[in-house]
């Protein structure tokens, strides 16, 4: 299944839109770039320790 993109606008705190900009130049990235990236990192990291969590309980270790 192809995938395609959709917008999200939101409305942020200048002072939280400038550290956005300084850690996204910092890895010459726009800010976009470094919230799509950021919010697919913690979608990974919760889906990992969720997956982590039910082997555990699969395997009685807790």
């Amino acid at each position: 299944m192809p995938m395609g993109t959709d917008v999200l606008s939101l409305r942020i705190d200048h002072e939280l839109l400038e550290r956005l900009r300084d850690h996204a130049a910092k890895r010459g990235m726009s800010v976009q770039d470094y919230v799509v990236r950021t919010l697919m990192r913690d979608d990974f990291d919760q889906r990992f320790r969720t997956a982590v969590e039910e082997t555990e309980k699969f395997y009685g270790v807790t």
